[in-house]
C-alpha cells in the first residue's frame, strides 16, 4: 500500500500540470477560435442553404425532355450564313444576347441561359440595362442564370412573371465524377464558354442528340471575336474584346483560355458518350472539332407531297 501511495503522489502532479498548461489551454483556444470563426461559419451555412434553396428547384428540370433531340444555338458570326427557320418546330436553346437574331421570334426557344457574369467593364447598371432588354425579347421560354445573379434580380424586380432557374456554378470538370451528368440541384462545373453549360442543361433533362450551332472558336485565326449581332447596350463592354471585335489580351492568354476550353468540350464529350448521348456540331464553318459534323440542313429533309 505504501508503494501504490507513493506512485500516485509522483504521478498526480504530472496530472495537475498536464491539465493547467496543456490540456485547459488547448481548449481554451479552440473555445476562441470557434468564437472567432463563428459569424464566417454561419455567413457560409446561409450562403450554403441560399443556393440550395435556388438549385433544389432544378429537380423539376429532370429527364423533362427525355428522348427530344436538342439545338443549342449559340452566337457565332456562322449564324448569319445558315437558315435556322427550320428550328421553330424543335426544342431550342438559345445563349446570352442570342434574342437579337432577327428569326428569334418565330422559333420561340423554350430555354435561354446566360453564365456567371463577370464585372469590371460591365457594371450593376450595364447588366441591370442587359436583362431588362432580355426579358422584353424572350417570349415564354425559361431563363437559366448562375446563382450569382439572384440578388440582382430580386433586389430590381427583374424577369416579373417569368421562370427563373439557377445554377451554382464552382470548380472543374475534374472535381467530377468523369462518367455523371452533372447534376444542376447541387454544384456543376464552371464553364469557359456558354455552350458547355448548355450541353448540361441539356444533358440533365434528358435531351439526345444534342446539337451545336454558332460554335465558330475560330478567333485565334481571324484575330477577331464577332457574334452574327451587333451588340446594344453592352456594346464596349466586352473584357476580351474591343468595340470592333479585336482581341484586347495577348495570345498567351487566349491560347491558355482555348485549352481550358477545349478540355471542357472533351469531358462533356466524355461524359454524354457515357450516357448514351451524341453531340454533334452543326456550324458553319468554325474550329471547334469535339464533335462529329452535321449539316443544318440534312436534318430538315424536305417533305414531299
Amino acid at each position: 500500500m505504501d508503494f501504490l501511495a507513493k506512485i500516485f503522489r509522483n504521478v498526480l502532479p504530472f496530472f495537475i500540470y498536464k491539465y493547467l498548461y496543456i490540456i485547459w489551454p488547448e481548449q481554451k483556444r479552440l473555445r476562441e477560435e470557434e468564437e472567432r470563426t463563428r459569424p464566417e461559419r454561419e455567413r457560409a451555412l446561409a450562403e450554403h442553404n441560399r443556393i440550395h434553396a435556388l438549385t433544389s428547384r432544378n429537380a423539376e428540370l429532370k429527364d423533362r425532355h427525355r428522348g427530344e433531340r436538342c439545338f443549342i444555338l449559340c452566337n457565332g458570326p456562322s449564324v448569319r450564313r445558315q437558315n435556322i427557320r427550320p428550328l421553330k418546330d424543335e426544342l431550342v436553346m438559345s445563349v446570352s444576347s442570342g434574342y437579337l437574331h432577327p428569326d428569334y421570334t418565330e422559333i420561340a426557344p423554350a430555354y435561354h441561359c446566360v453564365p456567371q457574369i463577370t464585372y469590371g467593364m460591365m457594371t450593376r447598371s450595364d447588366v441591370i440595362a442587359w436583362f431588362r432588354e432580355m426579358h422584353d425579347r424572350l417570349g415564354a421560354a425559361t431563363l437559366i442564370l448562375s446563382q450569382t445573379e439572384e440578388a440582382l434580380i430580386r433586389e430590381e424586380n427583374l424577369f416579373a412573371g417569368r421562370d427563373v432557374r439557377y445554377v451554382h456554378l464552382s470548380g472543374r470538370f475534374s472535381d467530377y465524377p468523369p462518367e455523371q451528368i452533372p447534376d444542376l440541384t447541387t454544384s456543376i462545373p464552371a464553364v469557359q464558354s456558354v455552350p458547355v453549360l448548355g450541353l448540361m442543361i441539356a444533358a440533365y433533362m434528358g435531351a439526345k442528340p444534342l446539337y451545336l450551332l454558332g460554335t465558330d472558336h475560330d478567333h485565334f485565326r481571324s484575330g477577331e471575336y464577332k457574334y452574327f449581332y451587333e451588340p446594344t447596350v453592352l456594346r464596349g463592354k466586352d473584357m476580351s474584346t474591343d468595340e470592333h471585335g479585336k482581341l484586347r489580351s495577348g495570345w498567351h492568354d487566349e491560347l491558355s483560355g482555348l485549352a481550358a476550353l477545349w478540355s471542357q468540350y472533351r469531358s462533356i464529350r466524355q461524359i454524354a458518350t457515357s450516357n448514351g448521348i451524341e453531340i454533334f456540331n452543326a456550324t458553319h464553318g468554325g474550329e471547334l472539332d469535339e464533335f462529329s459534323r452535321v449539316e443544318l440542313d440534312s436534318l430538315f429533309p424536305i417533305r414531299r407531297g
